[in-house]
């Protein structure tokens, strides 16, 4: 939450009441990242009525990644959902989310999504519907395209996958480095339609310049080959067809190997050549992060079992 003030007896109250409709043990955790307005009280007034409320506080704003981790420190249930304060998701989802991963063990992450099948958006200004769309399909395409909402915050996950992955971003480009590492460590993630609406009170921390920015530095990263194919085919193909060009000057006897097209053409089909091998590079470098994903999730995990080891 960050200057969340005019949403937080809503948002508690509502969570509250689907939580208690599943019969189980859970509580809820609300991570106030530095709000300059009242949500900090508000929150502390809450705690008196609700017990399972917990609270977390940022001295200062750090961002959604930060916040994000610091409550999956604190989480301590084995599944853990997480959406955004001001419900532009329905808090009737967590339920959606917590009964896939109780009825399918094999599922490690459920994704809420309005862009798969079934999914929907309500209210939502076009241009930012526009925009979220657009990124979706491009970031997703760079991870893979198995999943069709990559940038939303509504997700269920199993404790083991969390516990596994070394998180390090601060930014709304979390959701992005969930995703990339928990499909690199080989985890099943499966999407559920989902309904997005805009939000009703207070502003909105979408920023689309930063936002546009990050995802797009996010998806060249993943896949490098997106941009730098991209290029490199053009230039080649540039200069394929200058080549043939002064085939057909030169069938008609008109060709001056002096003249500064056949540079160009050299220099096009050369650079595009180029561009392809730091596009490749690029690739192998991409495959030898996963690879540390995975290096990093083994030693996690044993620093987890040496820490029970120890308790004992």
């Amino acid at each position: 939450m960050y200057n969340e003030a005019e949403n937080v007896v809503a948002t508690v109250t509502e969570i509250s009441r689907v939580v208690d409709g599943l019969g189980v043990r859970a509580e809820i955790v609300c991570v106030d990242d530095g709000s300059t307005d009242s949500t900090l009280e508000r929150l502390a007034e809450l705690a008196k009525e609700h017990e399972i409320l917990r609270i977390e506080s940022h001295q200062r704003n750090f961002g959604r990644g930060k916040a994000l981790r610091t409550g999956f420190a604190t989480a301590r249930g084995e599944i853990i959902v997480t959406l955004d304060a001001d419900l532009t998701y329905s808090a009737e989802h967590i339920a959606l989310l917590y009964r896939k991963l109780e009825a399918e063990p094999g599922v490690d992450v459920v994704v809420g999504s309005p862009y798969c099948r079934g999914g929907r958006t309500e209210s939502v200004p076009p241009f930012r519907l526009l925009v979220s769309k657009l990124g979706n399909v491009v970031v997703g395409r760079a991870l893979g395209g198995h999943v069709k909402t990559v940038t939303g915050i509504l997700r269920g996950y199993r404790r083991h996958v969390i516990e596994s992955l070394e998180l390090e971003s601060d930014g709304k480009e979390i959701h992005l480095e969930i995703l990339s590492k928990a499909l690199a460590n080989g985890f099943n993630v499966c999407e559920l339609p989902a309904t997005l609406t805009f939000r009703r009170h207070g502003r909105s921390k979408f920023r689309f310049r930063a936002t546009s920015a990050s995802h797009l530095l996010f998806s060249l990263s993943e896949r490098p080959m997106m941009l730098f194919g991209a290029i490199g085919i053009l230039f080649g193909m540039a200069g394929l067809a200058l080549g043939v060009y002064f085939i057909y000057l030169w069938r008609r006897a008109q060709l001056n190997p002096e003249r500064p097209l056949m540079t160009l053409m050299v220099l096009l089909i050369v650079t595009g050549m180029q561009i392809l091998i730091l596009g490749f590079i690029g690739t192998q470098i991409v495959s030898l992060r996963k690879e540390i994903y995975k290096v990093q999730r083994e030693n996690l995990s044993l620093k987890k079992r040496l820490d029970e080891m120890a308790k004992d």
